[in-house]
């Protein structure tokens, strides 16, 4: 018997369900919705907005596709990739303490699958929740380096998923992990360093932003308040 396909897979090319469930997927534990439940709201919210512009708003038939477009990608924009941007900057924090701790329950002479339960037990945040998941999976009978690679999945940060990766080569292939650790924590302090510089070298640009929309516009008021209030006078 042929299985009836759901709403979505009938308007939707599988690449597209596919991309979008990829995207969703990176939330991980914390993820608060489903591929379907995003891919409806959207839609639907999109085809209210267009409805509710071209009827009520004057000139609706010209505004409501290009409000429509826009709302369509606002929709993406605040639910997805805005929030995957976030949790993306939180995992790179939270990783130096994390796998720093891990590579010290190494170097005691724990073999990985402990030194992670460890990590676990005394870290409380994102990046240990994710790792928390993965040792669940290997209770239900996946190996670490398989229940690793489903992890790797679940994070929108390369520099997280490059040391992942690591660990699952270490771990298949027998390399020496406590090693291969140190260099992952080198590069990530370098790249901490980095990204604390570039947001140094941003204020510059911030603060002449600030000044042409705000202080600009105030001192030309300034100076030619006299002068606009004789002409008016006169």
């Amino acid at each position: 018997m042929k299985e009836k396909k759901s709403f979505i897979n009938r308007i939707y090319r599988d690449k597209d369900i596919k991309k979008i469930d990829a995207k969703i997927n990176q939330f991980g534990v914390s993820k608060k919705f489903s591929t379907e439940y995003f891919m409806n709201f959207r839609l639907y919210s999109s085809l209210l907005v267009f409805v509710i512009i071209f009827i009520f708003v004057d000139y609706g038939a010209l505004i409501s596709p290009i409000v429509t477009v826009i709302w369509y990608w606002l929709v993406g924009y605040s639910m997805i990739d805005k929030p995957l941007k976030k949790r993306e900057r939180k995992l790179d924090s939270e990783a130096y303490y994390y796998f720093e701790v891990l590579t010290l329950a190494l170097e005691s002479g724990r073999n990985l699958e402990n030194a992670i339960k460890m990590a676990c037990k005394y870290i409380d945040s994102e990046i240990s929740s994710e790792f928390k998941e993965t040792l669940k999976q290997v209770n239900f009978g996946k190996s670490l380096t398989e229940a690793l690679s489903l992890m790797s999945l679940r994070i929108p940060s390369l520099t997280v998923n490059n040391i992942i990766l690591n660990m699952e080569q270490s771990n298949l292939f027998g390399n020496s992990i406590i090693e291969t650790m140190y260099n992952q924590l080198d590069f990530l302090k370098d790249k901490q360093i980095m990204d604390i510089k570039s947001e140094i070298n941003k204020i510059p640009n911030k603060i002449s932003i600030f000044s042409v929309i705000f202080f600009i516009p105030l001192i030309l008021l300034i100076i030619l308040g006299p002068v606009l209030i004789d002409f008016l006078a006169g």
